[in-house]
C-alpha cells in the first residue's frame, strides 16, 4: 500500500470505531460523503485490500503507442548511440518529427540497455563543495584541448568562465592554446559584460600561480595575478580536479552537445563553413603561438598592466566596482 492508502485506512478505521466523525474524514482524506461512505463500504465488505488502487499493475492510458517506442529506439540506436536522453530526445524532435519527452525517452534506453541509469553508476567519492550564495560571488575558470572541429580544424582550446552559484556559462573563447594573454583577454570581456567578481577559482597552472619553489627572482605573484591583485579580484588555487568540478561538467557537456551538433560536412567543401582557423601570426602578441609569445614576453619589458592591455605609466583615478581604474599618464 502506498503512503495516501495507509493515512485513509488509519482515517476510515477510526470513523468505524466512532472516535471520528464522517465530516472530519473528508476533510482529512479529501473527500466527498458519498466517497467516504462508499469506502467505508468496501472496508467492511473486502477489508484493507478495498482501498488498493484497481489500476495498479495495468499499463497507463496515456501512454505512447509500441509503434512510436520502436521508432524512437531504432533511430537512436541506428544514428545516435552515444547520444544522452535529453539531446536525442532533441535530435528526434528536431530532424525526424518524433516529439517524446527526454524522461520517457530516458526510460526507454534505460529499459533497452542504451543508457545506465544514475543511481546504478558508481557513487562519487569525494563530498561536493557548498555552492556561493551569490552570483559572481565566485567564478571557475579553467581552459579545455579538444577536437573542437573534429578534423575540419586544428585541436584548439576552450576557455570557459562559470559562476559558482548557479553553474551558467558567462564566458566561452576559442583559442590557440592556454596563456596568459589569451586569460586577459577573456576576463576583460567577462568584466565588460558582468563587472568585477569577488574571486576567481582555478587549478595550479603556472598562469595562475609560481609553481617553482626555487625561483631566484620576482616577488612569487604571476602575471595575471598581478592583473587581478590590481583589480581587487582574489584567485584561489583547487587542490583537485573534482574541487572544481562544476566547470568539469560543464567542459563535459560541451564536448558531447557542441560536438555532435556540428553540420555534416558538404560534398566538395573544405571545411565547416561556420569555423575559421585562428590566425597565427609571427609577431609576439594575443594569439600568436606559444613559442612566440614566450620569447617576446621575456624579451619585452612589461610594465604594469590592467586586463588584456598593455599600458604606458598609469595614475589611479576613480574607484570602478570596488576596485580602482587607471588611464595612461600623458606624455
Amino acid at each position: 500500500m502506498s503512503k495516501q492508502e495507509f493515512s485513509r485506512l488509519e482515517v476510515l478505521l477510526r470513523v468505524q470505531s466512532g472516535r471520528l466523525r464522517v465530516t472530519d474524514a473528508c476533510v482529512l482524506i479529501g473527500l466527498q460523503r458519498r466517497q467516504v461512505f462508499r469506502l467505508l463500504r468496501g472496508l467492511k465488505q473486502d477489508g484493507a485490500t478495498s482501498l488498493l488502487s484497481k489500476r495498479r499493475g495495468k499499463p497507463s492510458n496515456h501512454r505512447l503507442p509500441a509503434e512510436v517506442r520502436t521508432l524512437a529506439l531504432s533511430i537512436v540506436r541506428e544514428r545516435y548511440p552515444d547520444f544522452g536522453p535529453t539531446l536525442a530526445a532533441e535530435k528526434l524532435a528536431e530532424h525526424h518529427s518524433c516529439s517524446v519527452s527526454r524522461e520517457t525517452l530516458r526510460g526507454w534506453m534505460i529499459a533497452d540497455g542504451l543508457w545506465q541509469d544514475r543511481r546504478h553508476r558508481l557513487p562519487a567519492p569525494h563530498q561536493p563543495r557548498r555552492r556561493r550564495d551569490c552570483l559572481g560571488e565566485l567564478v571557475q575558470i579553467d581552459g579545455s584541448e579538444h577536437a573542437w572541429f573534429e578534423d575540419r580544424g586544428p585541436p584548439c582550446t576552450l576557455l570557459a568562465f562559470v559562476d559558482d552559484a548557479t553553474s551558467r556559462l558567462m564566458q566561452l573563447r576559442f583559442v590557440a592554446s592556454e596563456s596568459a594573454f589569451d586569460y586577459f583577454r577573456t576576463t576583460r570581456a567577462y568584466l565588460e559584460e558582468h563587472g568585477k567578481p569577488v574571486a576567481l577559482y582555478s587549478d595550479k597552472h603556472g598562469i595562475f600561480r609560481v609553481n617553482s619553489k626555487e625561483a631566484v627572482g620576482g616577488d612569487g605573484v604571476t602575471q595575471f595575478g598581478r592583473a587581478l591583485l590590481a583589480l581587487n579580484i582574489d584567485i584561489i588555487c583547487a587542490n583537485s580536479p573534482q574541487a572544481k568540478g562544476r566547470i568539469e561538467r560543464a567542459f563535459g557537456t560541451l564536448q558531447d552537445r557542441m560536438v555532435k551538433s556540428l553540420p555534416p560536412r558538404r560534398r566538395g567543401s573544405c571545411g565547416w563553413r561556420g569555423y575559421r582557423r585562428l590566425p597565427r601570426p609571427t609577431h609576439g602578441w594575443l594569439g600568436s603561438s606559444p613559442s612566440t609569445t614566450r620569447a617576446s614576453a621575456v624579451s619585452r619589458p612589461i610594465p604594469r598592466t590592467c586586463i588584456g592591455r598593455w599600458h604606458k605609466p598609469i595614475i589611479w583615478t576613480r574607484s570602478w566596482l570596488g576596485g580602482r581604474s587607471a588611464r595612461s599618464r600623458a606624455t
